[in-house]
């Protein structure tokens, strides 16, 4: 009786224990669930629950990673075969990956499938870093992707989906960005219905595959996991003429999730007509070159509690430390004390003219003026046979001292303005008589002789160049260019940008450079690790 008793407490005692495990795990689910159904023929909403929370999307993450990837492969930005190198940060991302090594070579295609059907992060890593260089830079172009989709309430920090502060998503954004996918690219589509596939000489087993085996007409999309973020899944079904897209955040278990999104899709293939006009979603624009660098995604809706604080205003600096402003009476009494002295200086320059003016004492006035300009003529130009190297030194013509001049003017009794009249005339006389020809000007050439003209080329110099990379499109040429040319203005700032098509592919080259401007960029963009060869030489 006695050990009856106390199995019976102890099985209490576990029942109350695993009741309140159950109750804590349930409190510590880092988020709320979501939910949301589309028609995805139009775009009609069949069901939401929590559809605009913002919560972690995990490795649905990914699903803008591989739109992108499939626009670029479009635009010819970059080609499947293309062979991308393996960066230090794709290869030290946490699983699920799938095993790349620092400075390893796998082809395009390869880090698709991987990301698509295993869902790695260091593949998802890699494309980013193929496409923009770096996974900020690509973070940025998924921003921006995702505004003119309409995701107005997604902020993407990493291509992969693994948890960050910020990186955050709702079940409508997510929706939204499925359609796109199935609808933009339909020859891609088809890698989220595959099972398994290889990926560069490892076979690959999608992470989608219960999912995919258990719903009829179920042929993708993606599946998503973290602690933060929960069970995740945006699954579609075609049955028919009908597509119905199903997305389930902070789900409890692949199990659960799975169960949920399948009855979801149930709901929406009921609620669906069988016939309906096709209204794709319009696709976003593809930004190229400047127009990428110059769009910047519009301030977030609704930013999380957890995205950094925005400041409401702009902080203007202080004023410099100095004497203070003047006072009105002071500024009054310095305009009084300039005005003053300006009629006093006005009233000091006036002459006051004769009461009257003979005709002669008019005439010279008159030949006073003419000497004035007559002094302002600018001098003939240098006769064409004469050479200047050719030109002995010439001690110039004496001018005619006005003290002098003055001095041989007799004196007389007309009134002060006719003096300085008869001086001016007499100055402007001296002025104008030509010198006497210096013995020892000789021409070099006759002036029947033929002349012989050289001039310095008007290029300066500027026949040399730097090429940065060959690349396997013009676009990711000229990318390239730009990106050095912002990069490097204080160097750059006077070449051309100039892509040429040769045997390698597509040369990225900077032109109209002089040789030390040329060797004076490359040392400096070799010193920061980038690719930089001189070409050109000087004419013969």
């Amino acid at each position: 009786m006695r050990r009856a008793s106390l199995c019976v407490r102890h099985a209490l005692l576990f029942a109350i224990l695993a009741f309140g495990i159950s109750i804590a795990a349930t409190g510590l689910r880092a988020a709320p669930s979501a939910s949301f159904v589309v028609d995805a023929r139009t775009g009609e909403v069949l069901h939401a629950e929590n559809a605009d929370t913002r919560l972690h999307p995990a490795s649905l993450t990914k699903m803008m990673t591989l739109y992108l990837a499939f626009e670029a492969i479009e635009h010819g930005e970059i080609s499947p075969e293309t062979v991308v190198t393996i960066s230090a940060h794709a290869a030290s991302e946490p699983p699920s990956k799938l095993g790349l090594r620092a400075g390893q070579k796998i082809r395009f295609k390869y880090l698709i499938r991987a990301a698509a059907i295993k869902s790695a992060n260091d593949a998802a890593t890699a494309i980013g870093e193929a496409l923009e260089g770096s996974e900020a830079a690509f973070a940025r172009r998924m921003n921006r992707t995702a505004r003119a989709m309409g995701m107005n309430r997604t902020t993407f920090r990493n291509a992969n989906g693994l948890t960050e502060e910020g990186h955050l998503s709702t079940a409508r954004d997510l929706t939204i960005l499925a359609r796109h996918v199935v609808y933009d690219y339909p020859g891609y589509y088809n890698i989220f219905s595959r099972v398994t596939d290889d990926a560069g000489g490892r076979q690959v087993y999608s992470t989608n595959r219960r999912f995919l085996g258990s719903y009829s007409g179920a042929d993708g999309i993606k599946t998503g996991y973290t602690n933060a973020a929960g069970y995740n899944l945006v699954g579609s079904a075609i049955r028919g003429q009908e597509r119905i897209i199903a997305t389930v955040l902070g789900g409890r278990s692949t199990a659960a999730r799975n169960a949920e999104v399948a009855k979801l899709l149930d709901l929406g293939f009921r609620k669906a007509p069988s016939r309906v006009a096709l209204r794709s979603p319009q696709k976003p624009p593809y930004l190229t070159g400047a127009a990428r660098l110059a769009a910047v995604p519009p301030v977030e809706a609704a930013p999380s509690a957890s995205a950094p604080a925005v400041m409401a205003r702009s902080m203007r600096p202080r004023a410099r430390p100095g004497a203070a402003a003047p006072t009105e009476a002071l500024i009054a009494a310095l305009a009084a004390d300039v005005s003053t002295s300006v009629s006093a200086a006005k009233a000091e320059l006036t002459v006051p003219a004769p009461a009257a003016a003979s005709a002669p004492e008019a005439e010279v006035a008159s030949a006073s003026g003419a000497a004035v300009l007559a002094v302002s003529i600018p001098p003939r130009a240098r006769p064409a046979g004469l050479a200047p190297e050719a030109v002995a030194p010439v001690t110039p013509a004496p001018v005619a001292d006005p003290v002098a001049v003055a001095a041989a003017v007799p004196a007389a009794s007309e009134p002060a303005a006719t003096d300085l009249a008869a001086v001016a005339a007499a100055a402007a006389a001296a002025a104008s008589a030509p010198p006497a020809a210096p013995d020892a000007v000789e021409l070099a050439l006759a002036e029947d002789e033929p002349q012989i003209v050289s001039r310095m080329s008007s290029s300066g110099g500027r026949y040399w160049g730097i090429n940065v990379g060959n690349y396997n499109s013009r676009y990711q040429a000229e990318r390239v260019l730009l990106r050095t040319a912002l990069q490097e203005m204080g160097i750059l700032d006077n070449a051309l940008r100039k892509v040429v098509q040769g045997r390698r592919g597509f040369e990225a080259n900077f032109v109209g450079m002089t040789e030390l401007e040329a060797d004076q960029a490359c040392r400096r963009l070799q010193s920061h690790g980038s690719t930089c060869s001189t070409f050109g030489q000087p004419p013969s």
